[in-house]
């Protein structure tokens, strides 16, 4: 059967899996699962997924959520291209620097946080905004210090194939820019957004390129 990836065009979570589906070269059907109109939290959607979240990926053999945990199943499914590299400690790497970003910066910034900071504590746009920013800052700089460490290693943030650490960087940096961040503050981490940019498997991911995209 076709793997099936329900998504949202903005998702940066989905963002992720696209690109790494798409550097495996596999087939995928996209299902739209709109976050702004609530698709995601109808019944039919949570008895696929009870957390109510995008990405979700179903390829006849696996159906699961989550992200990082669709990747590394990708990698192990799908070992050749690879999107983690050979040696272990490079690996270890290579997984923590996409943990900075799933789980230290994206999740404190994703719709649902947002929304309750305006709901239960009546942030506006501005307060919304300057927190965003602010996570993404802390993140980021850590993230420089880090990408920099292995700058001698290649062109992306670990050697010269992209890994699953470029295809969490990339719709970060996505988001970053959406939000007015300068990423001339972090020459490293933009240098690798823009050489991953070039690739034809993150072109096609990119929100724009969607079929969901307004």
């Amino acid at each position: 059967m076709t793997a099936t990836l329900y998504s949202y065009w903005r998702s940066s979570a989905a963002y992720r899996v696209r690109i790494a589906l798409n550097l495996k070269g596999l087939d995928y059907e996209t299902v739209p699962v709109s976050l702004v109109d609530g698709r995601h939290r109808s019944d039919e959607f949570r008895a696929r997924n009870p957390q109510g979240f995008v990405p979700y990926y179903d390829d006849g053999n696996v159906a699961t959520g989550q992200s990082l945990a669709i990747m590394e199943y990708l990698e192990e499914a799908h070992p050749v291209p690879p999107l983690l590299p050979p040696d272990p400690a490079d690996r270890a790497f290579v997984r923590a620097f996409a943990n900075l970003v799933c789980c230290d910066i994206h999740p404190l910034n994703n719709l649902r946080v947002l929304r309750y900071l305006e709901a239960e504590f009546g942030a506006g746009d501005d307060a919304k905004h300057a927190w965003y920013r602010h996570w993404i800052e802390e993140g980021f700089a850590a993230a420089e210090t880090l990408a920099v460490r292995h700058a001698n290693r290649g062109v992306y943030t670990q050697g010269d194939l992209p890994t699953i650490a470029d295809a969490c960087l990339v719709p970060q940096v996505y988001n970053a820019r959406r939000f007015d961040l300068d990423m001339a503050r972090w020459p490293r981490l933009a240098a690798i957004d823009a050489a991953c940019r070039e690739l034809e498997a993150f072109r096609r991911a990119a929100p724009e390129a969607q079929p969901d995209a307004p």
